[in-house]
């Protein structure tokens, strides 16, 4: 399959739009006792997940902690994900538990992203 037809049938699976996204991210993996960290760019962003190439790599279903810059306040995004992807450095998240604080706020920045499209 191309990266073309995977890419579309990646999409058509989601439950919510991607935006393109450009910001620095951290993310954080607890392996093998020890807390590991690599930085990285955000390409996308929705609701439910985040794109992102990253300084190390990561494995599918690694549970992480990731923080980014948002364009509103409180300005930094602070949430637990699952790897759902890793090829190379490129990486997809799914956001695991989040507040309803979180989810508005996402959505408000989705909002934004949208428009600025």
């Amino acid at each position: 399959m191309s990266d073309h037809a995977q890419a579309a049938a990646k999409a058509c699976q989601r439950r919510f739009s991607r935006y393109r996204f450009d910001a620095r991210i951290q993310v954080s993996v607890f392996r093998e006792g020890l807390t590991a960290t690599c930085w990285g760019r955000t390409s996308t962003l929705g609701q439910d997940g985040i794109g992102a190439t990253l300084s190390g790599e990561l494995r599918a279903g690694e549970v992480v902690s990731l923080e980014f810059p948002i364009p509103l306040p409180p300005h930094i995004m602070k949430l637990r994900a699952v790897v759902r992807y890793s090829e190379g450095l490129s990486c997809g998240f799914e956001f695991l538990v989040m507040t309803g604080e979180q989810k508005l706020m996402l959505h408000q920045v989705c909002v934004v992203l949208s428009n600025a499209s």
